[in-house]
């Protein structure tokens, strides 16, 4: 017998979520208070949505930061290549670039969503826009003899459908809640399914943004910005104590600094040190060792020995930087590079292999990718992602206290447990 099920958003994990749930010949709806779904998606990766990543299985794991151990089912059941077959069979080819990352080959995050459209229509999920969810219903399940038998524990629920704003009730014999974090609010990721949660008797833990740019203490930083650095590395310190180390790319920017190092160094830093000061130290010729490093300066001066300092270091680094370095460097510009001392060029030296940096505390929800924290996983049954307090009502998505690095590892959380979600759904 077919099943009526309401999924609640529709994002990522809501739009897997309705078309799994709608292939086991169930009547799906799916509700979106926006004027069009996946505006999240839309914006990711830079418009170009990197939708998941091929690495090993293993190494899902290995990139989730909370709760990794909650996703066995969720990741076995609808791994990296399933995302992958399921998009390419749905007309969207994908490739593979550097850190194993996904993209659309067409570098367009829209063909995510249109392909997730036709998936959809395909099945006859009926959509309804600008349709947005008060609360949901649930009953109490009646069973005289069990309640007599329990009369201590909590009375056990079941979902029996939704209430719109407008005041209007749909019943549902399921109702899966992918609405989102807090993130980018403006894409509708409003905190909604954690009140609807609460409402529940569901735990939502603190809520922090995640994998979001820093806010710098240093004026310099703003002349630099739109510059993007490669092959970089970072070490970021509390005090005496190194709190996050890494290589990779990072950008600069009006307020800060940003780029996937920068965004998974907010994912790995306690709550209870980010918003204070912290000293970040950028390694801008990581591969060099700081005597090869002062070797490549003596050539490099050796062959400009009468040209003025400003103009001898455009070989080692972008040009925008030059300025920055040579005002830091305390190095009169119009120096001939002959009469540099010794010591000048350490202090030069260590400018290349330790940019002091001040952190400044996270941006806010507006700029962080992913929220940390949600719906305390204990409370939903890892195998299905049903609520473990109400029958028939399942979450599944960012909603939920699982968050992961950049490199398509939160989109990969989203199909899966939406697959999980809506599969669990139809039985």
């Amino acid at each position: 017998m077919s099943k009526n099920i309401i999924v609640v958003g529709g994002g990522a994990a809501g739009m897997l979520a309705a078309y799994f749930a709608a292939e086991a010949g169930n009547k799906v709806v799916l509700l979106e208070k926006n004027e069009k779904l996946g505006k999240k998606i839309y914006i990711t990766g830079k418009g170009r949505c990197n939708l998941t990543n091929a690495c090993d299985v293993e190494d899902l794991f290995l990139n989730v930061k909370s709760n990794s151990k909650f996703l066995y089912s969720a990741f076995y059941g609808f791994d990296n290549s399933r995302v992958i077959d399921f998009f390419e069979s749905h007309g969207m080819p994908v490739k593979v670039e550097r850190g194993n990352r996904v993209f659309p080959v067409s570098d367009k995050s829209s063909d995510v969503i249109f392909a997730l459209q036709r998936a959809l229509k395909k099945k006859k999920v009926e959509v309804l826009l600008h349709t947005e969810v008060s609360r949901l219903c649930y009953e109490k399940i009646t069973d005289t003899k069990a309640d007599e038998e329990a009369a201590d524990k909590k009375p056990e629920l079941k979902i029996t459908g939704v209430i719109l704003k407008d005041g209007t009730k749909m019943d549902a014999d399921a109702v899966i809640v992918a609405t989102g974090g807090l993130s980018y609010p403006s894409t509708g990721s409003t905190g909604d399914g954690y009140k609807m949660a609460e409402d529940a008797g569901h735990t939502v833990t603190e809520c922090t943004p995640s994998l979001v740019p820093f806010n710098v203490k240093e004026e310099w930083v703003k002349s630099l910005q739109g510059l993007s650095l490669k092959n970089t590395a970072i070490s970021i310190y509390s005090g005496k104590k190194k709190l996050y180390e890494d290589f990779g790319e990072m950008l600069f920017t009006h307020f800060g600094v940003s780029g996937p190092m920068i965004l998974s160094a907010s994912a790995s830093i306690k709550q209870s040190l980010i918003k204070q000061p912290l000293d970040m130290y950028i390694d801008l010729k990581p591969a060099l060792t700081q005597e090869a490093l002062d070797k490549r300066l003596l050539r490099e001066f050796e062959e400009a020995k009468n040209k003025q300092f400003k103009n001898s270091i455009n070989k080692l680094l972008p040009a925008k930087m030059i300025p920055v370095i040579i005002e830091l460097s305390g190095i009169d510009p119009d120096k001939k590079v002959n009469e540099i001392s010794k010591e000048e060029r350490n202090r030069l030296l260590m400018l290349f292999k330790k940019l002091p940096v001040t952190l400044n505390g996270p941006r806010g929800y507006n700029e962080a990718i992913i929220t940390k924290g949600g719906i305390k996983v204990k409370e939903i049954n890892p195998s299905t992602m049903e609520s473990k307090l109400v029958n028939g009502l399942y979450f599944a998505g960012e909603v939920l206290d699982l968050d992961a690095y950049t490199g398509g590892f939160n989109l990969q959380i989203a199909w899966s447990t939406g697959y999980l979600a809506g599969t669990s759904a139809a039985v």
